[in-house]
């Protein structure tokens, strides 16, 4: 998995989703290239809607791809304040580019962020 990037400027998750923090206080958030290169082809996203409040642990989305489908886990708990609407008409981008063009959604966090958030160097270490 050494060919895989994990940009140092993020956060992890041990669901293998990624969050960044912005300049405006929300959160942009989106899935590993372990996640990505695991699931395969990416056909599909389904998204929280914005104005939507999702928990920090619980589902909020999921992704299909020509392998499998799997869940999107909320890395924080907040408002959804924008969703990444290219993803409608091309899923790929979370294949082609996961941390830029492929990312999924952005919270207003309604908090301080999870204690458990990995940087890229603990992350890389979980990935064996």
């Amino acid at each position: 998995m050494s060919d895989l990037e994990y940009p140092d400027t993020l956060r992890y998750t041990a669901d293998h989703e990624w969050v960044q923090e912005r300049e405006d206080g929300t959160i942009r958030i989106g899935i590993t290239a372990y996640a990505q290169d695991a699931l395969g082809d990416v056909v599909y996203v389904q998204l929280p809607a914005v104005g939507d409040t999702v928990t920090v642990g619980d589902t909020c989305g999921e992704v299909e791809s020509t392998k499998s489908v799997s869940d999107v886990y909320a890395p924080v708990t907040g408002e959804v304040t924008e969703v990444n609407a290219a993803l409608d008409g091309t899923p790929e981008l979370v294949n082609s580019a996961p941390y830029t063009d492929g990312w999924m959604y952005a919270v207003r966090p309604s908090g301080e962020l999870p204690g458990d958030l990995m940087d890229a160097a603990t992350y890389r270490g979980t990935l064996g």
